[in-house]
């Protein structure tokens, strides 16, 4: 038996992180993972395969460069789904590569294999070998993340019924696609193949989609992704799926039906805590299995373990689950580090991308907080001219009391870049002054949170201190 300082389950970004700060604290580290290559759901078949399959999208059919030459202009005119798997296998090898390298020199330890709690303190470790291995540890970190949603009800096949684990293994691009679930995964996918001329029909059970998101920034987004092809069917929910062979049909409460060549399921995920046997460490989870954990030292229920990532549930996002890792690593092995900042951005890398920063408009309403309102279309900067961009906007919310920055949305061409300026301002609790004083390199994109904020600016009243007072008039002559 094997005793470590600290074993994280899991190597997914939450886990990464951890690891890579206890190493750097000269601890005893080891990081467990049921997959044969390190990196976890983010780097297998997560973010970092998504994002890639985007870009190579985008590359491929052109479709940046089609304002300039026409809506069916193309870089390759047949693209096929090795196409899109040669750029991928090249990524995911570089980051395994990465993280693999980042370990050795941090000195953590790895083992590949399923765990499992035997007592708060003892883990059992069963290898594809059939080998079973028992350690114990001081502290754990569970980071174990998600697995995809299957319900009974729908006919999985691995080909033309798919989760979005199994969607970059298709064998061939299928020129209908059916999207069941607007979430982020599932708007990302149908707004990937859209670009690719695919014919796609998202479904949406709910009456809106992406709630999280300012409403005004999804009319606008949704009014995008419809104009580029995608057939999206709100208030729709699904009665049957049926594998037929040659197509999939999928029938509607409503007595529609929609027939395709593939359908891809991406109506929420699951912590992967189900063989885990949290029970016998002391740990409770919900009916997803996920963790309740403190939120600023990312403790469960016993002391001694942590969890941290996808599989503590919301914001579920590769940044914040990094963050995360670090500062519940930092925690159990009782070292002093900064606290998280209050503003995180969000990013959905979707065709067009979105990424907020700060409140919504929906939320400033609730909270009664008077603010104004900063917009800025990408067509309106020169850098959008060059770049050919129709569509896209950044806005910006203003608090009319204290005139500071509260939230900014945007979509459009990197979207997901450009926040960052927002998320700077709005944690250093900047102004609207800010973007209205300083200068931005011109032409960018980045201009854009000058004309908002002069947008919001000159809609605002005016500071005492900013205020000119007339000259003196001259006396006139007796």
């Amino acid at each position: 038996m094997s005793h470590y300082d600290l074993i994280i389950i899991g190597s997914g970004p939450a886990g990464r992180a951890a690891a890579i700060q206890a190493g750097k604290l000269k601890r005893r580290v080891l990081v467990i993972d049921r997959k044969d290559r390190l990196g976890g759901v983010s780097v297998h078949t997560g973010t970092i395969p998504s994002k890639t399959l985007r870009e190579t999208v985008l590359n491929l059919t052109g479709w940046r460069e089609r304002s300039f030459y026409g809506r069916s202009y193309r870089v390759k005119q047949e693209i096929g789904a090795e196409d899109l798997k040669g750029r991928l296998h090249q990524t995911l090898d570089h980051e395994v590569d990465v993280l693999e390298h980042q370990f050795n020199r941090n000195h953590v330890d790895t083992l590949n294999g399923l765990a499992k709690f035997t007592d708060p303190n003892t883990i059992e470790i069963a290898t594809e070998a059939g080998e079973t291995t028992t350690l114990t540890a001081d502290r754990f970190l569970i980071s174990t993340g998600t697995r995809t949603y299957r319900p009974d009800w729908v006919p999985f096949n691995g080909t033309t019924v798919l989760d979005s684990d199994e969607f970059l293994d298709m064998a061939q691009i299928p020129r209908s696609l059916v999207v069941v679930g607007a979430g982020v995964i599932g708007v990302e996918y149908a707004s990937m193949f859209s670009a690719l001329d695919v014919r796609v029909t998202l479904i949406e059970p709910r009456d809106s989609f992406l709630d999280f998101i300012d409403h005004a920034t999804i009319q606008d987004f949704t009014h995008q992704i419809r104009e580029n092809g995608v057939d999206l069917r709100l208030g729709s929910g699904i009665s049957k799926i049926e594998d037929q062979g040659a197509h999939v049909e999928t029938t509607l409460e409503n007595g529609r039906h929609v027939r395709s060549e593939m359908l891809l399921f991406a109506a929420g995920r699951m912590g992967a805590t189900d063989k885990l046997n949290p029970s016998a460490a002391g740990i409770d989870t919900d009916h997803r299995g996920r963790i309740e954990v403190d939120r600023k030292t990312y403790q469960t229920s016993v002391p001694h373990i942590y969890a941290a990532g996808d599989v503590i549930g919301h914001p579920s996002l590769a940044s914040t689950s990094l963050q995360q890792g670090r500062i519940a690593a930092c925690h159990a092995l009782e070292v002093h580090t900064l606290p998280e900042s209050p503003w995180f951005p969000y990013g959905i890398y979707s065709v067009p991308e979105i990424s907020t920063c700060g409140m919504s408009e929906q939320e400033m309403q609730e909270r009664e907080i008077p603010y104004e309102v900063g917009v800025a279309r990408f067509r309106e900067t020169s850098r959008g001219h060059i770049m050919g961009l129709e569509h896209g906007l950044l806005k910006m919310l203003v608090s009319l009391k204290t005139r500071r920055v509260l939230g900014v949305q945007i979509v459009g061409e990197g979207a997901t870049e450009l926040i960052h300026i927002a998320q700077a301002v709005l944690n250093l609790k900047g102004t609207v002054d800010y973007f209205v004083q300083n200068t931005f390199n011109y032409p960018t994109l980045a201009e854009a949170y000058k004309i908002a904020g002069l947008d919001a600016f000159n809609r605002m009243p005016i500071p005492d201190e900013f205020k000119v007072e007339k000259p003196a008039g001259k006396k006139k002559k007796k």
